[in-house]
């Protein structure tokens, strides 16, 4: 299944991504063969996940939350608790 995710930086910040493994994804992250952004960042755990019917559905929603504020960011992990 396609997620969109949220992970948690070492340094506190969020990364968004999408992906077809969640867990698959955050060991690559935390090997270093992730993203640029979070190599010197880690380690990494996602925190929240979102599933979509499709790969393009969840890289959509990627892209709108990227263009968010770390403050709104943050508000949709209080939202999911």
């Amino acid at each position: 299944m396609p997620y969109f995710y949220l992970a948690r930086c070492s340094d506190n910040s969020l990364y968004s991504g999408s992906c077809l493994d969640l867990k698959k994804r955050e060991d690559k992250h935390n090997s270093g063969k992730g993203a640029k952004y979070t190599r010197s960042r880690r380690p990494v755990k996602i925190v929240y996940s979102e599933e979509f019917e499709t790969l393009a559905k969840a890289k959509k929603r990627e892209a709108q939350v990227k263009s968010l504020s770390k403050t709104e960011k943050e508000q949709i992990l209080l939202i999911d608790k």
